[in-house]
């Protein structure tokens, strides 16, 4: 049975073979005036949606999935639908109380559960659940999840799509998520009211590519030594991890999750020892899911020398309550570092493009820059940021990390950091 172009498939009713047939993705319209359709998804996934009017307004009351609720069974639910409706009940109503009205939150907390582990890192399953909290929750929480609409939608996002747009344009995503987890699950129905496409586009301002997902704010190499100045005089731990970062042009989180056992050598009075020390990442800490090895100099060494080393806690950096620093705690000491600048009269620490406070990620793209100006071999460059070089093929025959090369460029950057 192929399916004809718009919603509506057949005026005619539905056959229990028709149901069981190799359909095409659509809506295919049982007749009869109840409003009932099997709808076929694109992935072969079925189900039967009921089309009603409730209180004025169009609605679609999701009636299970075939074959455990058969054609029958469908006509069934969708006559005591019909009947509720007129005699001025809403079905709707009666299903969120018979589920016990599920939460967003607590659909939220059930789609994290079956989909974190499909996450690479740790930094990406806080990161998800997170954003939830900070900007859904306070509206959405106490939501059932079969009430949400639009208009919630726009509350959420409103406050934040201009001033933080990768982070609306993130979460506008996750909440799309859960709500389509809950749909399937048989707690909510009818269209998606975080779906873009034909949605949220038409009542949200399209984002700048620049705002949204452009590169992260990065400091001007004119700017670099007065900054690298100000932070070596700064020694709270988030201002060394900081510290440490430029010094390596390592990933935040990479320097975040730094452990002792990670670095091989000698760390002892004797910062000559550097020579042979090796900050080993491994593979599970990694953007590229390879291990990646930072070579350590005697300036580097030097600082890990005046941290304070805790011997039951593994982080070379740790934050005040005992764990892992926050990407945001580096972010906030580089945002202090600027508005004092500009308080005493100086510009600032801000992208000359953009206009933007520097963040830490942005000190890679410095790093890559100061590699341009000086004529530093490209893959050489790319090496040090831990990036992909050349083809799948290449990278199959390359033996050699050029980690000796790398040494000795990390220890040309840190001249220039420090001037």
């Amino acid at each position: 049975m192929t399916a004809e172009s718009g919603a509506r498939r057949s005026s005619k009713a539905l056959t229990a073979l028709q149901v069981r047939a190799d359909l095409e993705p659509g809506k295919y319209h049982d007749g009869g005036g109840l409003g009932l359709y099997l709808r076929v998804e694109k992935n072969g996934t079925r189900f039967w949606v009921q089309r009603v009017t409730i209180g004025g307004a169009r609605r679609e009351l999701g009636l299970g999935s075939p074959p455990l609720i058969t054609l029958a069974a469908a006509r069934e639910k969708a006559t005591e639908n019909k009947r509720l409706i007129l005699s001025g009940g809403n079905p709707l109503l009666e299903k969120q109380k018979a589920r016990g009205a599920l939460t967003f939150a607590e659909a939220s907390e059930r789609y994290l559960a079956a989909k974190l582990t499909e996450f690479k890192n740790e930094k990406h399953q806080k990161q998800w659940r997170s954003t939830l909290e900070t900007y859904a929750y306070p509206v959405l929480a106490a939501r059932p999840v079969g009430s949400i609409e639009v208009a919630d939608l726009l509350r959420v996002l409103q406050p934040i799509w201009s001033s933080k747009s990768e982070t609306a344009s993130r979460l506008r995503g996750r909440v799309e998520a859960v709500l389509a987890w809950a749909t399937v699950s048989g707690f909510r129905s009818g269209d998606n009211p975080a779906r873009w496409g034909g949605n949220l586009a038409e009542l949200l301002p399209k984002q700048r590519k620049g705002a949204a997902f452009g590169n992260q704010p990065a400091l001007a190499l004119a700017d670099v030594q007065r900054w690298f100045c100000h932070l070596s005089a700064r020694r709270e731990t988030a201002a060394l991890a900081l510290r440490f970062l430029a010094m390596t042009a390592c990933r935040s989180g990479e320097v975040r999750g730094m452990t002792w056992a990670e670095v091989s050598g000698e760390i002892g009075e004797d910062a000559i020892a550097a020579k042979d020390a090796i900050w080993t990442i491994p593979a599970d800490r990694m953007k590229m899911g390879r291990t990646h090895r930072v070579p350590m100099t005697a300036d580097t060494i030097t600082l890990l020398q005046i941290v304070t080393r805790v011997d039951y806690i593994p982080l070379v950096f740790i934050a005040p309550g005992g764990g892992m620093l926050s990407d945001m705690a580096l972010t906030a000491v580089m945002r202090r570092m600027s508005e004092a600048d500009e308080k005493q009269g100086g510009s600032g620490f801000r992208d000359p493009r953009s206009g933007r406070v520097a963040v830490p990620h942005g000190l890679r793209s410095t790093f890559r820059d100061w590699a341009a100006e000086q004529g530093v071999d490209r893959d050489l460059a790319e090496m040090a940021l831990a990036h992909d070089v050349g083809s799948a093929v290449e990278r199959a025959y390359r033996r050699s990390d050029m980690f000796e090369r790398r040494r000795g460029l990390l220890k040309r950057w840190q001249g220039f950091l420090t001037g």
